[in-house]
């Protein structure tokens, strides 16, 4: 009697034991998506694709109207409100976010994540990998 109230214990415990650390697992990856998501082409494609999701594209007004992906809103990063703009988002919206090459959407997303919004998507090689894919962009 005695060995089987030891194994019941044994097994209520190692049953804590494992489901505390799925817990954190499943907490771990939900924070992890919360935290913007830098993405190759095929993938920016399938997040742009998907209904609700708002393109944003971070270079000048000039480069967005020499060519910017179908759907996308301008908002600077270099401009001295882009922070008052990207928190006027819906911060529990899906955002998919480029520039040219990579390296302002980065500073973009940081900032946007700053203000809140969790669920970012960033084109790491900008509208040069998309056209380099044979993507259009539009005028």
């Amino acid at each position: 009697m005695k060995r089987i109230a030891i194994a019941l214990l044994s097994v209520a415990a190692l049953t804590g034991v494992l489901s505390s650390c799925a817990s954190d697992t499943v907490e771990s990856a939900a924070a992890a998506t919360t935290q913007p998501v830098r993405v190759g082409v095929s993938e920016f494609a399938e997040v742009i694709d998907t209904p609700g999701t708002q393109i944003i594209d971070v270079r000048t007004p000039e480069e967005f109207a020499e060519g910017h992906i179908a759907g996308a809103v301008n908002i600077p990063v270099e401009s001295a409100d882009f922070l008052d703009n990207v928190a006027q988002l819906d911060p529990s919206g899906t955002y998919a976010v480029y520039c040219r090459s990579g390296n302002r959407s980065q500073g973009a997303v940081d900032g946007m994540a700053s203000v809140g919004i969790a669920n970012i998507y960033e084109l790491e090689s900008g509208t040069i990998g998309w056209t380099g894919a044979g993507l259009p962009l539009v005028q």
